[in-house]
């Protein structure tokens, strides 16, 4: 038995390998991520006598180049949460944290657990990348609502309340909204109230035309009124226009951003075989479908719908002790917040459309009915929904 405790950074990996009796077969040292010293590393692995397994932490996505070329390679690797090896061997008074020590802490645990160690496993480069394009979703959604609150607060100076003027639905093709194009060419209430109904019903019926967007004689009426009916803080010249157009043109550029990575995800997750059996469910459409599969991976991996619930966050476990039974706990958490965040927004697509037939509706007015807090059936209809999601994808991927 070689127990090889490998403790991952960025970069580098501090490597150390024990035998039972706390015999230390090669004392910490360091390796590089990069191919030779990979190659080395797997060279010792493979000479040493007898079984050997690796452990690693799960650290992000820094664990990946070394565990998927040891897998690649033959060797047994094994990547742990690092709550289960956080307090593992804590029988000093002093708390002593060093890479060296960490490398130590993992070979021993693997000793420690060596039957129980499960067998890491690459996910697939489509799954992968998925992910990868989601967090990446998420990422640019904060960044265009942080660039969409700061166009709206500089109108309320220049042009007051053009965010809620227009009301037709983000582009198709490239993102873009209407108001925030319109906003490009009139980034003032006096280029519109300065110029004649005529002029401008003119100069609108052109612009709308260039960047395909609706007219209608009544739309540039309301318009017109509208702006000479608002009073503006800032008034118009060169600086001001450059700030709005500026602001426009970040914002644009975030849109499409956005709207490029949803339409990727949503190639990318129309080739795995689960992409039908989801997109029936309820609830799913082409935003939150590929963002489901791209959070939860392959429902394969999974023992049963009990460890999918832990990986989402949505466990609540019982706390008893003596004559102290606490059934009715907060969730856990310890989770992928991603996959909860999905998980809650299409519970309010059930919510707000109230679809009687669907059962994960029909277990929130249950829920509802009972009195339970808002929250609670939120969390129930989240677990409930993501249990009947294990059960039909993974239906569909054992017909495989």
């Amino acid at each position: 038995m070689n127990a090889v405790g490998i403790d991952v950074s960025k970069g580098k990996s501090t490597v150390a390998v024990l035998r039972p009796f706390g015999e230390v077969v090669a004392s910490p040292f360091d390796v590089i991520h990069n191919d030779s010293d990979l190659k080395q590393l797997v060279d010792l692995i493979k000479a040493l006598p007898g079984e050997s397994k690796v452990v690693m932490e799960c650290t992000g996505t820094y664990f990946e180049p070394i565990a998927q070329f040891l897998h690649n390679n033959g060797i047994f690797v094994s990547v742990v949460n690092a709550l289960l090896v956080h307090d593992y061997g804590g029988n000093s008074l002093r708390k002593v944290k060093t890479d060296k020590k960490d490398a130590l802490k993992l070979a021993s645990y693997t000793l420690d657990r060596w039957t129980e160690l499960e067998e890491y496993v690459p996910a697939d480069e489509q799954r992968k990348t998925l992910k990868i394009l989601n967090r990446q979703y998420n990422q640019s959604n904060k960044i265009q609502t942080m660039m969409k609150n700061n166009l709206i607060s500089l109108t309320d100076s220049v042009f007051p309340g053009i965010n809620k003027l227009f009301t037709s639905p983000e582009r198709q093709s490239d993102g873009h909204e209407k108001w925030v194009d319109f906003l490009n060419a009139f980034p003032h209430k006096d280029c519109i109230a300065g110029l004649y109904l005529s002029v401008f019903k003119t100069k609108y019926k052109s612009w709308c035309k260039k960047n395909k967007y609706n007219y209608s004689d009544s739309k540039a009426e309301e318009i017109h009124t509208f702006a000479k009916s608002i009073i503006a803080v800032l008034p118009l010249n060169y600086s001001v226009k450059l700030l709005v157009t500026q602001a426009v043109m970040q914002l644009n550029t975030i849109l499409e951003t956005v709207s490029s990575i949803r339409k990727e995800m949503d190639r990318i997750a129309s080739s795995l075989p689960e992409y039908k059996t989801v997109m029936a469910m309820y609830g799913v459409g082409k935003v939150y479908g590929p963002q489901l599969m791209a959070e939860i991976g392959d429902t394969r991996r999974f023992r049963n719908r009990r460890a999918i619930t832990a990986f989402a966050g949505l466990d609540a476990p019982p706390y008893q002790s003596g004559q102290l039974d606490i059934t009715s706990r907060h969730i856990s958490k310890r989770g992928s917040a991603a996959l909860r965040k999905v998980l809650f927004q299409i519970t309010q697509v059930f919510i707000l459309n109230k679809p009687e037939n669907e059962p994960v509706y029909q277990f929130i007015d249950k829920k509802r009915s009972e009195g339970k807090h808002y929250y609670s059936y939120r969390i129930a209809a989240a677990n409930k929904f993501l249990r009947i999601y294990y059960a039909k994808v993974n239906q569909t991927l054992k017909l495989l």
